[in-house]
């Protein structure tokens, strides 16, 4: 196994079932469960100094879920031409989440949500199996949608372990 599987394995790990595009579709309903009972306050929270607010990490998951969606929509396309990684880090530090109300967060995320479930909703089964090539690492499209709803509740649990259990 190579490390960039040993790493992607981590998020895949947190898939609940088989049935991917339903836990696409539960992953978002949980996200928007925490994030729709929370003040514009307690968005603004950080549980550690230099960590990231709710709303910046509400940013984060839509950042990735646009680039995890464009990646796969690329592979499925046939495209194999390569794909680079990206900087969560930078990108965080200047998406502005900060200045933006809580509500328009909730709404970007829905959109986008709305919009993978959609993509992979309309893809045929052989689609799925098709494959890209991202910094260097063999993916396939269907393990991107996997790691779509890894990577949320992979963030979902340090929201409840980390930030949640700090407002209280």
């Amino acid at each position: 196994m190579t490390d960039f599987e040993k790493y992607i394995q981590r998020y895949l790990d947190l898939v609940p079932s088989e049935n991917w595009i339903e836990e696409l579709k539960n992953s978002g309903k949980q996200t928007l469960e925490i994030y729709e009972k929370l003040s514009e306050e307690q968005a603004n929270f950080a549980y550690a100094e230099g960590k990231w607010t709710l709303k910046t990490l509400l940013q984060h998951l839509i950042d990735t879920e646009k680039v995890f969606a464009y990646r796969a929509m690329r592979f499925s396309r046939k495209d194999q031409s390569l794909v680079s990684g990206f900087d969560e880090e930078s990108w965080a530090d200047n998406s502005y989440a900060d200045i933006r109300t809580l509500k328009s967060l909730i709404k970007e995320y829905k959109l986008t949500r709305k919009l993978t479930l959609m993509f992979f909703r309309k893809l045929p089964v052989e689609a799925f199996q098709l494959i890209g090539i991202v910094n260097g690492n063999e993916i396939k499209v269907e393990t991107i949608g996997r790691l779509t709803i890894g990577h949320n509740l992979h963030h979902l649990n340090i929201i409840k372990e980390r930030y949640l259990t700090g407002m209280i």
